[in-house]
């Protein structure tokens, strides 16, 4: 009897954390600790009820937000490491720094914003949801992206991308702004589009026609592709203070899929 009345240290810091997504904002501190232990505060929070959580000192923890499917949304101050927002569903997460790679692996919905850079494979086979970085990516951003019924995974980049831009690009749209590139200055990412067979890419700023997959198309943008890059342009304006009319008065180039199934003979006898 006497013990079912004693907390453990784990209970208590349950109990605080309902008390605390009840009435604001929960606060986490992660300086020094192990990623296994953020998520499972993290979760913990969320569990509780939690609709805002803040996490500062972030310094490379690794799976931040992953396989989380409620409605809430994680601020983090700092620098999160690999697959950030991994198979996320549902949830919102805004970094206010840079992230590592694979950030949105397999994100099924929800949102990422990035104010910051973005490492390698960025969107990985992401199947729905939406991510905003606001300057530049590394390598093969937008891989195997692809679409399921009504979800269709977009990912707006500010900056520029290095090589493999959009590869396997199953569905979805990927959208590459050049932002932080001098104005006579091309994009230099090479392979863009490789292996494409659906989706759709949009570039701002010049490249050369060698720099593309040889699967890919270029075509002229249609009252649809505008609406489109309204849509997601605008909401990249909103989060990083860009004039969306400005933005919209550029020059973009449509890339699309010449073929649906590339290297289908490769897999067949």
């Amino acid at each position: 009897m006497i013990q079912s009345l004693i907390f453990s240290e784990y209970e208590w810091q349950v109990a605080s954390m309902e008390d605390q997504a009840v009435n604001e904002i929960v606060k986490i501190d992660s300086r020094g600790m192990y990623y296994r232990e953020l998520n499972r505060q993290i979760r913990d929070a969320v569990a509780a009820g939690a609709k805002k959580i803040h996490v500062v000192n972030v310094t490379g923890q690794r799976y931040i937000g992953s396989d989380i499917n409620e409605p809430v949304e994680i601020t983090l101050n700092g620098t999160p490491g690999n697959d950030l927002g991994a198979f996320m569903d549902n949830t919102r997460i805004i970094v206010n720094g840079n992230v590592q790679d694979g950030c949105g692996n397999t994100m099924d919905s929800g949102e990422i914003i990035v104010h910051g850079r973005a490492g390698d494979i960025l969107g990985l086979s992401a199947r729905g949801g939406e991510i905003f970085v606001r300057d530049d990516v590394g390598y093969r951003a937008g891989i195997h992206m692809k679409e399921y019924k009504e979800k269709k995974p977009a990912i707006v980049i500010g900056g520029t991308a290095q090589d493999f831009f959009g590869e396997y690009m199953a569905g979805g749209t990927l959208v590459l702004l050049g932002l932080t590139l001098d104005d006579d200055v091309m994009h230099h990412t090479n392979y863009i589009g490789t292996g494409m067979h659906s989706g759709v890419i949009y570039i701002r700023g010049s490249f050369e026609e060698h720099q593309l997959g040889k699967e890919v198309g270029i075509a002229d943008l249609e009252e649809t592709d505008y609406k489109i890059l309204s849509y997601y342009v605008g909401k990249y304006a909103g989060y990083f203070g860009y004039d969306v009319a400005e933005l919209m008065n550029s020059s973009f180039t449509k890339l699309y899929p010449r073929w649906l199934r590339p290297y289908g003979r490769l897999y067949t006898y």
